[in-house]
């Protein structure tokens, strides 16, 4: 039966997990495939994100490439806002391994008040290639009740 699934996989015949959205095949005489995830912000639920990543069936580690988009889906309050971790480092919402040897995958969400902003940062633990690969998207809270909490309070 594994076998028969590994070559299932290997076609692109088996469906996503429930939090893939995707699965690209890189071609007919590769075992790497694009992966799409979604997953909900744990604490802000008004926010989706989405993460492609590459994943090496048949090898000990998946490359460190990866991007990631996230978006306002849903309401997004001052009480959700301060019910986070607003340090300059932010804190990790998601992490996945990404081989053997210890790489993971990991997202971190950061507030810039400054810019009323959130930001998404997915990067890996481990360099690769002389870098430690990474990417950044942000959500404006503006429009959003938070950022209408946050405006009244400054009202004189």
């Amino acid at each position: 039966m594994k076998k028969w699934l590994l070559v299932m996989t290997a076609l692109g015949l088996v469906a996503c997990s429930e939090k893939e959205v995707a699965d690209v095949s890189l071609g007919l005489f590769t075992t790497k495939d694009i992966k799409i995830q979604t997953f909900n912000d744990p604490k802000i639920p008004g926010v989706t994100c989405h993460i492609s990543h590459v994943e090496a069936n048949l090898d000990f580690a998946d490359p460190s490439d990866m991007s990631i988009a996230c978006r306002q889906t849903g309401e997004i309050t001052a009480a959700m806002l301060q019910g986070i971790d607003q340090s300059k480092n932010g804190e990790v919402i998601f992490s996945t391994s990404k081989s053997v040897l210890f790489k993971h995958l990991k997202i971190r969400r950061i507030l810039d008040s400054s810019s009323q902003t959130l930001l998404y940062l997915s990067y890996s633990t481990k360099e690769s290639t002389g870098s430690y690969k990474h990417s950044l998207t942000s959500v404006p809270l503006w429009g959003t009740a938070a950022w209408q909490d946050k405006a009244a309070t400054k009202a004189p």
